[in-house]
């Protein structure tokens, strides 16, 4: 491997310069972003002018709380005017109103504060502008976030360039620069407590790391399994963030953590006959299929019925019930896939990216449900690298079968 980067880099000087200096942009980009966004963030707001007072009504579509919640935020809005309020239990459960009188208040710098009361106190004023600030700021930290993996991306493919085909950079750039944009058009609001930056950085990882392990899945490398391990700590991360999709943590904590670490070693017990970077693969016969199929379908109905009866509490899904019933089904339905897609590339099996097909379809729909629009560029990445790993282990099934190989 450091044979292959020393030749690209000084058979190849114009490419090496070029993609020298995105690198830099894309540096310089994104710690311009996060100055910016820093500088503004703990700008001094000076004084603050009482504007108005205004009537703002109750958003009750967000709201879902029961007696384990110690604190209850109640929104109040009137048109691009948002007021949050907490408060306890007890005093949201004797809440009875659908309006609340707000008093609007502009900073030194324009930024406008809404509050619940006259006079507010330094301390609630540098909090309220605190929040204002970071929601606003969102796009541009954001921005900082993705060009920093995009950077990422970019030095991965330069500097194991001879291990990736022209196809295979262009592909796995253009996911990560959809994911960029996508990132800054469509930023993530704050949920369960946590800013909406850190959901989006999440979800970037989740996108970058993903296409990455796809990519070398696809290339029948073992190494795909070491990028694994961090796709599953960052799934987990974002699924607790969330508050949902207790299925794929489960799945996640205790399948496919265990079976990346004999994946790798069970792959590298099976490197093709003419190269060590290869690992030979295989394919299941017709009933096999079938048996397969019908253990996801129990597997998605029994699982899917003990979680959507679990009480678990989240904002995320603004507290509809039915979408997070139907959501938590098709997690179920995700989770058995996930299953039988982990044993099938455990087993080097090409019916692996049929499941990988399957689990793609599915996770879009609960993306579009949960207005997951960044992580739908994932899904776009799934989709087409599938077909790509399809058609590349199948061409070489073919060219391999007089080989008889043990699956493990």
């Amino acid at each position: 491997m450091l044979e292959k980067i020393k030749t690209f880099k000084e058979s190849n000087p114009k490419l090496r310069k070029i993609m020298l200096a995105v690198m830099s942009l894309l540096v310089i980009g994104s710690l311009f972003s996060f100055f910016t966004g820093f500088k503004k963030l703990n700008a001094n707001y000076g004084d603050i002018h009482f504007i108005q007072s205004l009537e703002m009504d109750r958003d009750t579509e967000a709201e879902d709380y029961d007696e384990d919640s110690t604190v209850c935020d109640v929104t109040f809005v009137n048109g691009d005017a948002k007021l949050i309020v907490s408060y306890s239990y007890e005093e949201y459960e004797d809440l009875d109103i659908d309006s609340i009188t707000g008093y609007e208040y502009q900073t030194d710098n324009g930024t406008m504060l809404y509050f619940d009361h006259q006079d507010p106190t330094a301390q609630e004023v540098q909090y309220v502008f605190h929040q204002t600030e970071a929601n606003a700021l969102m796009p541009v930290f954001n921005l900082g976030i993705a060009l920093l993996i995009l950077f990422v991306s970019v030095w991965i493919m330069y500097t194991f360039a001879k291990a990736f085909t022209t196809y295979e950079k262009c592909w796995f750039l253009t996911i990560m620069v959809l994911a960029t944009i996508v990132a800054v058009a469509f930023p993530e609001d704050s949920a369960n407590g946590v800013n909406g930056i850190i959901i989006m950085l999440l979800y970037l990882l989740d996108t970058f790391l993903n296409i990455l392990c796809e990519l070398l899945i696809s290339k029948q490398s073992r190494y795909n399994f070491l990028v694994s391990v961090l796709v599953e700590i960052t799934e987990i991360a974002t699924c607790l963030v969330l508050m949902y999709r207790f299925a794929t943590i489960a799945t996640t904590l205790f399948f496919w953590l265990p079976i990346d670490i004999l994946s790798y070693i069970n792959w590298s017990k099976h490197k093709d006959d003419e190269s060590d970077e290869l690992t030979a693969v295989r394919r299941l016969k017709g009933y096999q299929e079938v048996l397969i199929i019908l253990a996801i379908i129990v597997w998605t109905f029994v699982v899917g019925y003990f979680l959507s009866g679990l009480d678990i509490q989240t904002d995320f899904l603004g507290g509809n019930e039915q979408l997070e019933t139907a959501i938590t089904y098709i997690d179920a339905c995700v989770s058995a896939v996930g299953v039988a897609n982990g044993l099938f590339i455990f087993f080097r099996l090409r019916e692996q990216w049929i499941a990988w097909y399957i689990c793609a379809a599915l996770e879009a729909i609960i993306n579009i449900l949960s207005g997951q629009y960044v992580l739908l560029v994932l899904k776009l990445g799934y989709f087409t690298n599938t077909t790509y790993g399809y058609i590349k282990w199948s061409k070489y099934i073919k060219s391999h079968q007089e080989e008889k190989k043990s699956l493990f």
